[in-house]
């Protein structure tokens, strides 16, 4: 059985993105905003996460210019890292994950916390200007607010999409409330490395002057 379907890949990715610009019309998104929460909509299919985002008002020109000028992308699993098209970013930025790092086992037993968060001490050397991406673990965004906290260390941005039923809502809100820096974050338990992955290419394309 033949099925009937676009097998053409540049036309498929152009109507995808036609389809979510018609599907956020009936939002008031501000222009600033749009290219990044159209590459939002896009990774997940759910136009509806819209009314749940919170960002700060300087989050794409924070971010853009880090990583203009290089700044490193940090991120709290391997599925955020390897969504990131290499392509799109604008100063060959280095891309780390700390998580597979063989002090982490260790070092999560002498802090009593998870993997994930143990991870997030590794970042300190990088951390001050940094993009941060965090698609996966709700301690991982936990842990970086407190170590942002405890080293007045500030990143240029994060992007803040931890999943779950544990800890994801309450880690997004804390993020909200700490206001370190411009962030985003999806509200209540929805997030994902697709989401993550998605708002680091989106950036990166406001940095290069690409919005879609």
């Amino acid at each position: 059985m033949a099925y009937l379907y676009e097998k053409d890949p540049a036309a498929i990715y152009d109507l995808s993105f036609q389809r979510v610009k018609t599907a956020l019309v009936p939002f008031d998104i501000h222009p600033e905003m749009e290219p990044l929460i159209t590459r939002l909509v896009h990774a997940c299919g759910m136009p509806d996460i819209v009314t749940a985002l919170r960002w700060d008002e300087a989050i794409t020109s924070s971010a853009s210019e880090a990583l203009r000028r290089g700044a490193p992308i940090l991120c709290d699993c391997e599925m955020v890292a390897a969504g990131i098209t290499r392509r799109f970013l604008p100063a060959d930025n280095r891309v780390t994950v700390t998580l597979n790092d063989a002090a982490v086992p260790e070092l999560a037993q002498t802090l009593s916390t998870t993997r994930s968060a143990a991870a997030v001490s590794l970042w300190e050397p990088y951390l001050d200007g940094a993009v941060i991406a965090i698609g996966n673990a709700p301690t991982a965004l936990f842990a970086l607010l407190e170590l942002s906290e405890r080293t007045r260390l500030r990143p240029a941005a994060i992007l803040g999409f931890p999943v779950g039923f544990v800890g994801a809502a309450e880690s997004k809100d804390a993020l909200c409330d700490a206001a370190i820096c411009p962030f985003i974050t999806l509200t209540g338990t929805r997030g994902g490395s697709a989401l993550a992955s998605a708002a680091v290419n989106g950036l990166c394309r406001i940095a290069t002057g690409d919005k879609q």
